[in-house]
């Protein structure tokens, strides 16, 4: 059995929150159709981190789709492994797996490895930053070739 993905050392909250752009996913049920997906997450007074996720539905120019939900850090020496969940009591693993070192971009993985998120402060990333995150990706034990690319709205992916 392949070792659990590791966790960035360290997650400072303050830094994370603030809005982020889907760069590239592994393809989900629950995503299906969205494009110019984005989340904008904000700490809350009690510690937990509130999530709200945006998509177009089929274009750049299609309906907008949203939901809110809620996270909360489940090892807070590190930060890196959070809870979320956006349908109580139901909640889905976290994990911040890779992290820019001015948290320009982040790369969120579930333990088992079935889920898989890049996400970029900006709506493009530049390759040799996505070529560098595949490569630590597959280091990980990802199967990089799931990944889609999200067209976003302001670039090229």
């Amino acid at each position: 059995m392949i070792a659990e993905p590791k966790v960035v050392p360290h997650v400072e909250l303050e830094r994370y929150v603030g809005t982020w752009y889907e760069i590239a996913r592994y393809p989900q049920r629950f995503q299906e159709g969205c494009v110019a997906s984005k989340a904008v997450y904000e700490l809350g007074r009690d510690g937990k981190i509130q999530v709200y996720n945006e998509c177009r539905q089929g274009s750049l120019e299609g309906a907008a789709k949203s939901v809110r939900g809620k996270a909360k850090v489940v090892d807070p020496v590190t930060n890196a492994k959070l809870q979320v969940t956006f349908f109580w009591p139901f909640y889905g693993d976290y994990w911040i797996i890779d992290l820019g070192n001015n948290y320009e971009y982040a790369v969120v993985g579930h333990p088992t490895r079935k889920y898989l998120w890049v996400l970029s402060r900006t709506p493009e990333m530049e390759d040799s930053v996505y070529r560098g995150i595949l490569e630590r990706l597959e280091k990980q034990g990802y199967d990089t070739a799931r990944l889609m690319k999200t067209p976003q709205s302001g670039g090229k992916n």
